[in-house]
């Protein structure tokens, strides 16, 4: 089976929605300084409602109008940034997320009678609805409405301080209630991505192998039927020929001679047809990472690699899927190289991405897993952590 390499040329990518509020979230798949997110249509919403916040500055006093522009262009940065963070940097995304609201509250106590810097609170509700998890964005927001209600209480002079909180508080939370269905779609559009992928690389083991049955059972009836027969006709024909009766018949002898050609070419044929090149693994593994923009897949298959049984090509699929999910979940690696080689009766699998893994990374479920069926088919993995901070998987199974 030659080596095989990248695996976009022929199956199309399946992209997903980009942050910083619909995807700005653990578990994206982008490329990590991925500027072209900048012009998402959700993020040009968020700017033109900035910019519409930003004419309303020239009714602040003059003493704090520089420092009214400087807060709402340090808001307009941070949001902006968070379309820039790679996953490795989430304590600097987060503390960027904890910033926002503390500028917008800033800006909100230069002059709480203009009443449009409180949008910055909608749009930072989105953000953190879309980002955290849902019981501790609600406290976030909990929280900074307090201090809004506080801001507004004590350096505003507003009447009804209490009703200006509120209103904006059903804002912020017809902004959460929309990231959270996005959220939970897109969540849903991956898992149904992957789970097509997994059926497609399923389906083309499925099929190597119902071809492989099919070709050994042509060989068996060749070899159980038509050459049994052949070897009887030439039995026969070689006792005629031996007869004295005729001994001199040419025509027998070619006869005979060709059904032993003819015996010979079936038993090439029917060794020809034993002798498979074993289950398409490179295709299968294409398809599962096909739905992936993130890690992209490496294939390194040695010529002498074979794999006949379903179980062990099985085994192997599973095996590159979790290394997939785990290099895009938790070690944002751009590559993931599958190579894959044969040492006497021992098939040897090794991946390795070229990410880096968190500190304290422990294994979880789906390594379990991975653990125990391959210790079913009399096989063992090991995993390790490379001084660059990768993932390495060895793995053998029985060849």
């Amino acid at each position: 089976m030659p080596a095989a390499g990248g695996h976009r040329s022929a199956v199309p990518e399946v992209t997903f929605a980009a942050p910083p509020i619909a995807a700005a979230r653990g578990g994206r798949q982008h490329a990590s300084m991925d500027r072209s997110r900048l012009l998402n249509p959700l993020n040009l919403a968020a700017l033109l409602t900035l910019g519409a916040i930003s004419l309303s500055i020239r009714y602040f006093d003059d003493g704090s109008r520089l420092l009214a522009w400087c807060l709402l262009g340090l808001f307009a940065a941070g949001f902006l940034s968070l379309s820039l963070w790679p996953p490795r940097l989430r304590f600097a995304e987060h503390a960027v997320i904890t910033a926002l609201p503390v500028i917008a509250l800033a800006l909100i106590a230069l002059d709480p009678r203009i009443g449009t810097a409180p949008v910055l609170l909608v749009i930072w509700a989105g953000v953190v609805f879309a980002d955290w998890p849902a019981r501790r964005a609600a406290l976030a927001v909990l929280a900074v409405n307090v201090a809004y209600y506080l801001v507004l209480k004590h350096a505003g002079g507003l009447r009804a301080p209490l009703m200006s909180v509120l209103i904006f508080i059903g804002f912020q939370a017809f902004a959460a209630l929309c990231m959270h269905y996005a959220r939970s779609a897109e969540r849903a559009r991956d898992a149904l991505a992957q789970v097509n992928a997994d059926l497609l690389a399923t389906r083309a083991l499925l099929a190597d192998s119902a071809r492989d049955a099919e070709r050994l059972r042509v060989a068996r009836e060749l070899h159980d039927v038509a050459g049994h027969k052949l070897t009887a006709m030439r039995l026969n024909l070689r006792a005629l020929a031996d007869d004295p009766g005729f001994a001199g018949n040419a025509q027998l002898r070619i006869a005979e001679q060709l059904s032993g050609e003819l015996l010979g070419d079936i038993r090439n044929v029917v060794q020809a047809l034993r002798d498979s090149g074993g289950l398409d693994l490179a295709t299968a593994l294409r398809a599962l990472a096909a739905p992936m923009p993130r890690p992209r897949l490496q294939l390194d298959i040695a010529d002498d690699v074979r794999v006949t049984d379903p179980a062990i090509a099985e085994a192997v699929l599973r095996l590159v899927q979790e290394a997939l999910t785990n290099a895009a979940r938790h070690a944002d690696a751009d590559t993931l190289d599958v190579a894959l080689h044969r040492e006497g009766d021992v098939l040897h699998v090794t991946i390795q991405d070229d990410g880096r893994l968190r500190e304290g990374w422990r294994e979880g479920n789906g390594i379990a897993g991975m653990r125990e069926r391959l210790a079913a088919l009399h096989g063992r993995v090991r995993l390790a952590r490379t001084e660059a901070g990768a993932m390495r998987i060895d793995a053998e199974l029985p060849a």
